[in-house]
This record gives C-alpha cells, sequence and structure tokens, in this order.
C-alpha cells in the first residue's frame, strides 16, 4: 500500500528479547556489528535512558501491550497469562482499521513458563472466571499434536505465527517451520539438556554452544522470513499494517547457529569494568546470587542467575554479540522488504527490548530481582518519516510506547493507560515528559521457595536510582556521580537527603501507578 501522508502509518514494532541497552553500535559498542539497527537509529529518535517498568519478560510485554504496570494488568511474574479481556493498544489500531499481526515471541501467555507455576498447598484466592483452555495458545502440545490455534484475535492481532522458546528449544509455529525443514524433533528440543551431544559446545558454560541445525531453520530466520511475509500481504491489502516482529534472541541459551557463533572470539571480549564489584551493601540475595556458579543454577528451562568466572563472561558475551548481529542481518532483510514494497517513506518503525541482562556486571550472569542499569535500561529507537534524527537524554519507559503508537497513529487511547506520548521528544531532544519511571518487580514463587524477596520497587530519576525490597533493603546510587553504581548511598547514613527525596517519589508514584481501569465502569 503507497500513502500520500503519514495520518495512517505502517507499524513496524520491533522488540528483541533480553538485549542490554549498550550491546549495538549506535549506543556505543565498538565491537559488536549492527549496521541496519544503527541505520534506524541514525534517523530516527535515540532514546539513551528508556527503561523497563519490569524486568522480566512477561509483566514488561503486557504492559507494552496494555500501556499499564504490572500490578495494574495483573501480569506480575511468569507464571500466570495476561487476561484475554485486556484492552491493547493493538486493538485499538485493529479496531480502526490497521491489519495486525505478531511474528515471533509473544511470552504473552505462560506456556514456556508453566515450570515457574508453583502450588502455594491453600485454595486459591481467585478462580479464573474464563473458559478452560484460554490460556494454553502458547502450549507446546498443540503444536506437536499437529492442532495449533488460529484465533480471529489474539490480544487484538489478527494474525500470529509464534515462536516459543529459545534457540534450539524451538516451539510452536517456529517449531513445525524449521520441522518442515528436516529437523527432527529431538534436535529442535536439545537446547536445554545439559547432557545433548551438540558439537561446539563451550567448555565454560553448558548453555553456550552453536545451534545443532542450520542457519535458516533457527528462529532468527523464522521471525525474519514470516515478517517480510505478513507486510508483503498486508501491503496487498491496500490497509495500515502493524506487524510486531519479536526476535527470540539474545536471550540464554547463547546458541545461535553458524557462521554466527563463531563470528567472536571470547578472547577479544573485554570484562565489565565492573566485574569484581564486591557487592558489600547489596542485599543479601544478589550477594546470595553472586556466590553461585552456573551448576548451582540448576537443569532445563529455568536457569537462575549467577557469579561467572571470567571465561564464561568473555564466552557469554562473544555468543550474544553473534545472535544480536544474525538479528540485524535480519532486520536488513526486512527493511529491504519495506524498501521494494514502497513502504518505507508511510512506516513508522521501533526497535526496542522488553528488559535487559547484567551479562557480568557487577559479576552476574542472567537477570532476576538486580535492578541494575543493565537489567532495567532497554535499547529504544522510535524512526518516524519525516522526522530529522538525534538523541535524547529524557526518561523515557517501555509503558510510553503504546500511549506513542496511537498519539503517531491518530488513534485513540483507552481507559486506564498509565504512561506518555513520547511524541513531544520526537521533536524537542531537551523536551521532557516524565520526571520519574517505576519499576515494579514481584516474585509469588518466593512465598514457598525463599530465595529473591517476595518483591521490590524501583524508581529512576534523571538523577537516581532507589530501591527497596520488602525484606526492607534499600539501594541508593547517585547515577550522575556514579553511573557504574559502585557506591550505595543508603547506608550508614551517607545521603539522607537524597534517600529521603527518592522515598517521597516513589510513594507518589506508587500511587500513581494504581489500576485506573477500576475507575470506571467496565465495558458491556
Amino acid at each position: 500500500m503507497s500513502q500520500s501522508d503519514l495520518s495512517r502509518p505502517n507499524v513496524l514494532f520491533i522488540i528483541c528479547d533480553q538485549l542490554r541497552a549498550d550491546h549495538l553500535g549506535f549506543a556505543g559498542n565498538s565491537v559488536v556489528r549492527t549496521p541496519y539497527i544503527d541505520g534506524i537509529a541514525e534517523s530516527g529518535t535515540v532514546f539513551d535512558r528508556a527503561y523497563a517498568n519490569n524486568p522480566v519478560c512477561m509483566p514488561n510485554r503486557s504492559t507494552i501491550m496494555t500501556g499499564r504496570m504490572p500490578s495494574a494488568h495483573g501480569v506480575i511474574f511468569n507464571d500466570r497469562s495476561l487476561d484475554p479481556n485486556v484492552t491493547t493498544f493493538v486493538g485499538q489500531l485493529r479496531d480502526a482499521g490497521w491489519r495486525t499481526s505478531l511474528i515471533g515471541k509473544s511470552h504473552l501467555q505462560h506456556g514456556e513458563s508453566r515450570a515457574a507455576v508453583v502450588d502455594f498447598g491453600k485454595n486459591p484466592g481467585v478462580r479464573s472466571v474464563f473458559d478452560e483452555g484460554w490460556d494454553t495458545l502458547e502450549h507446546q502440545e498443540r503444536y506437536e499434536s499437529g492442532n495449533p490455534p488460529d484465533p480471529d484475535d489474539f490480544y487484538g492481532f489478527n494474525h500470529i505465527e509464534l515462536a516459543v522458546g529459545h534457540g534450539s528449544f524451538a516451539g510452536a509455529h517456529h517449531y513445525l517451520w524449521a520441522r518442515d525443514r528436516g529437523v527432527s524433533h529431538e534436535v529442535l528440543r536439545s537446547g536445554l539438556d545439559p547432557s545433548a551431544d551438540i558439537a561446539g559446545r563451550s567448555p565454560e558454560w553448558w548453555q553456550i554452544h552453536p545451534a545443532p541445525f542450520a542457519e535458516d531453520a533457527y528462529s532468527t530466520a523464522f521471525v525474519t522470513e514470516r515478517t517480510i511475509e505478513a507486510i508483503e500481504q498486508a501491503d496487498g491489502a491496500d490497509v495500515p499494517w502493524m506487524v510486531w516482529c519479536s526476535f527470540p534472541d539474545p536471550h540464554h541459551p547463547l546458541s545461535p547457529p553458524e557462521p554466527w557463533f563463531s563470528r567472536h572470539h571470547p578472547d577479544e571480549i573485554d570484562l565489565p569494568s565492573t566485574f569484581d564489584d564486591p557487592g558489600n551493601d547489596w542485599p543479601e540475595h544478589i550477594r546470595t546470587i553472586k556466590k553461585m556458579g552456573p551448576e548451582m543454577g540448576g537443569h532445563g528451562q529455568y536457569v537462575v542467575p549467577f557469579g561467572p568466572t571470567p571465561g564464561q563472561t568473555r564466552a557469554a558475551i562473544a555468543a550474544t554479540y553473534g545472535m544480536i548481529e544474525a538479528i540485524d542481518d535480519g532486520i536488513g532483510k526486512i527493511l529491504a522488504a519495506v524498501e521494494r514494497l514502497g513502504a518505507t517513506e508511510d512506516t513508522i518503525v521501533i526497535f526496542t527490548s522488553d528488559h535487559g541482562d547484567m551479562m557480568g556486571d557487577h559479576g552476574i550472569m542472567l537477570k532476576s530481582g538486580m535492578h541494575f542499569q543493565g537489567c532495567l535500561k532497554v535499547p529504544l529507537v522510535v524512526n518516524v518519516p519525516g522526522r530529522a534524527g538525534h538523541r535524547t537524554d529524557a526518561l523515557a519507559a517501555s509503558i510510553d510506547l503504546p500511549h506513542t503508537v496511537l498519539d503517531l497513529c491518530g488513534v485513540p487511547e483507552f481507559h486506564g493507560m498509565q504512561g506518555v506520548s513520547l511524541v513531544p521528544l520526537l521533536d524537542d531532544a531537551y523536551a521532557s515528559v516524565r520526571d520519574h519511571v517505576l519499576v515494579e518487580d514481584d516474585f509469588p514463587i518466593a512465598e514457598v521457595l525463599p530465595l529473591l524477596p517476595l518483591k521490590i520497587r524501583t524508581v529512576v530519576t534523571e538523577t537516581h536510582r532507589y530501591s527497596r525490597d520488602s525484606g526492607g533493603h534499600e539501594s541508593l546510587y547517585d547515577l550522575i556521580a556514579d553511573p557504574n553504581e559502585l557506591v550505595n548511598l543508603a547506608v550508614d547514613g551517607r545521603d539522607p537527603g537524597a534517600r529521603n527525596q527518592m522515598v517521597s517519589t516513589m510513594v507518589d508514584a506508587m500511587m500513581t501507578a494504581d489500576d485506573l481501569t477500576r475507575t470506571g465502569p467496565v465495558s458491556l
């Protein structure tokens, strides 16, 4: 479809999983090579201080969908699915005439996270009002039985082609697509088996290895090919389209196919500058995590964070860079298809991630219950044809993205949205639309398996990051004087004035985050 203006633009929403903000060329990384993503950034608005509102997959993805905090939409951890009756920004676009497609990772339902569901040994306090099976559309059994779901409305999407799992633990439509390419069931489900015979597995950590199948069957190739197909089909329908292009990488296991796995050698990787942080003033759960090696993290689908060796860290970063460069190559092919269709000037491109990863920062690998910048900061670029590119240090958050898309598309917001539009920042790099970002992090599993605290709340301002957990531990960092977060100002009365100000900001932020949908009547 060719349009004369951007009154009803196409939207290409590209999202990665567990991609750090500083693991991209445009962010100043001189090792990883991302020319196509850098091109989006060069002509778009780069948000250098964008934060996830929850550093866990399902809660933050649901926040991006709904424009509501996890405590409001209800997906507070990876053990529950987003209610099917919620309003999403995608549904708003669909109802306004956009053709909407989801290609790749959804993780709006807990199909790949069912092992996180723990029996508390009590009768449930709430019972589902929805028909049985509503939350099983991402369950792998559906796809292995040859009966994949084909809903006409999946959280506002007209069309879905899902990639469930990571690396060589492939599921859903990606699984069926790879099977058609001759890859066996056993190989496609081998990635989370530490005893599987996978050639080239790193001696540093069993989760680092090349994919045991060719590049053309990997999830990045699947998302790339099917995204191009979805765009081509929508372009022929003469209506604006919105495609959610969701790469499962660079989430662990760190197992890109060749030639991407060997693109970087661990010897060329520098350790993070904070790797040797002793963490003397950390909360107990983070100090415990740092003392754990990968052998303590268990096997199978849920590998908990741990304190890696220097060798493990370098090997992990090297493999991760290969995964990111494969994504960049796929994005280049998608952008070329948009150009070939003559749709570049009609298409808004957004690039982001659901959260980050410690990746050796402060001597810790992975994420969970750690609100350092590596986990909270996300890459964010909004590229709108006709708007000049620039960078901004203004605070932005994942929760702002649905407001921004609806604003750019001229589609009304819906009741209960809690973010703000970032459109003013697209025209003025020195503008500001928020003075803080609230981060929620809940671990219901802590009720029966204590390691992490039950709750963590964080507020980030232009100058500080303050975190408090349900055990009462406080962390306060001056992000201007101490951007690496090495000196906790909340202990020993180091800066009581800043601590009191941040506590007040957090109280106000938490009051604002209360679910506003309860203040209005339920739609009939």
